[in-house]
């Protein structure tokens, strides 16, 4: 299929997530990229799996406490998950839940709160 097909996109962001759930942060950080650059080049910018990918790439810095690379990574997966799964999506709710933890991790307690506002009830 070659290197640009993106199923294999698919198979490094499952490797990624695999070294990434074994604490292998940086092995998982340059798949997660990889990854995004084939989703990005072959699927779409705004593709609903480049947000998935966006989020976990996300996560990673956010556990590395390098909130700063985490948030625009999150915000953007949010964006695109919002605007292509719609604000119930369980994948946009989890998105949104991850980004708002990281607003109080940085205590930004009031951006938090108008993000949390927007998780539909019973999530």
């Amino acid at each position: 299929m070659g290197p640009e097909h993106p199923y294999r996109a698919v198979s490094l962001e499952s490797l990624a997530r695999l070294y990434d759930l074994q604490g292998k942060y940086r092995e998982a950080e340059a798949l997660y990229l990889q990854a995004l650059a084939v989703q990005e080049r072959r699927l779409d910018p705004d593709h609903p799996n480049t947000a998935i990918n966006l989020k976990y790439l996300a996560n990673l810095y956010y556990t590395l406490g390098d909130y700063t690379r985490a948030e625009p990574l999150f915000e953007r997966a949010l964006v695109i998950q919002e605007q292509r799964l719609g604000p119930e999506h369980p994948d946009t709710i989890d998105t949104l839940k991850k980004y708002v933890l990281l607003l109080r991790t940085t205590y930004r307690e009031a951006e938090a709160e108008l993000l949390e506002a927007r998780i539909p009830p019973m999530h």
